[in-house]
């Protein structure tokens, strides 16, 4: 019907923010943190993917028709949709709440929020896999799916599910860390691992993946990786130094308690 007909994408996404969102309030509940904190934060987060990652596409994969044709970046229904620019625009929303709603430091919500962001990660690569987008190259595992609706013939690498994987094997692992140890106490502990299971499982998968703009073939052939790679690498050094600083303070204050 037009612009407004339902995309799996859509679905998934919206159900996996729903639940992301039920997980987010048990775990404020449970710190005794302020529930209308859950609230905002879920609007904040919302907004921010969609518009993060639709910009994120138009800039990063898109600009040289986008630029052409400016009256089609807000299109949304179109398709077009990129995780990279979800995260950065993720990052400005939670910095924006963080001055505005709990007064705390960024990382401090970025703790907490991204145990539920990795499961709402699952979803929406599972809805990428019921729209035939983002798939690999032509594989002869018995695994390997027939994307006819795009008109191919030979199966392919099922990109979606792996990356469904790594990202259901980072939510569990943030979630032990979470409710099992003392990690959200270390701030920017459990951030810095999801940036390096998410990002770091996105730079391999790419390996496999069909290039998403004729344009990354040159990319590929002078560089050896594609955007999504590129863009994936800064995320994983930066939560690699989220951890390296969680851990540097841990040493200082076990050695002032001595």
């Amino acid at each position: 019907m037009g612009p407004l007909h339902i995309r799996y994408y859509g679905l998934f996404f919206a159900i996996g923010f729903y639940i992301g969102y039920m997980m987010l309030e048990k775990m404020y509940k449970h710190e005794k943190i302020p529930l209308e904190w859950a609230e905002k934060v879920f609007v904040y987060i919302v907004i921010a993917t969609v518009v993060g990652a639709r910009l994120g596409h138009v800039f990063f994969y898109g600009w040289p028709y986008y630029s052409q044709h400016p009256e089609e970046i807000l299109m949304v229904w179109k398709g077009g949709l990129a995780s990279h620019g979800g995260a950065l625009g993720i990052l400005i929303a939670l910095y924006i709440y963080s001055k505005r709603v709990t007064h705390k430091s960024m990382i401090w919500t970025l703790d907490r929020v991204v145990v539920p962001v990795a499961l709402v990660a699952v979803f929406i690569r599972m809805g990428n896999l019921m729209n035939s987008e983002i798939y690999g190259h032509a594989t002869s595992l018995p695994w390997g799916f027939i994307f006819e609706r795009n008109g191919e013939t030979v199966a392919k690498h099922p990109t979606q599910i792996y990356e469904a994987l790594s990202y259901l094997v980072v939510f569990f692992v943030l979630r032990y860390f979470y409710w099992k140890t003392d990690a959200k106490d270390k701030q920017g502990l459990i951030f810095g691992m999801f940036l390096i299971g998410i990002f770091g499982a996105r730079f391999f998968i790419e390996f496999l993946k069909e290039v998403q703009e004729p344009w990354e073939v040159g990319m590929l052939n002078s560089i050896g990786i594609n955007m999504g790679q590129l863009l994936s690498i800064p995320f994983v050094l930066f939560g690699a130094w989220l951890i390296w600083k969680a851990k540097k303070k841990e040493e200082v204050k076990g050695k002032s308690r001595k």
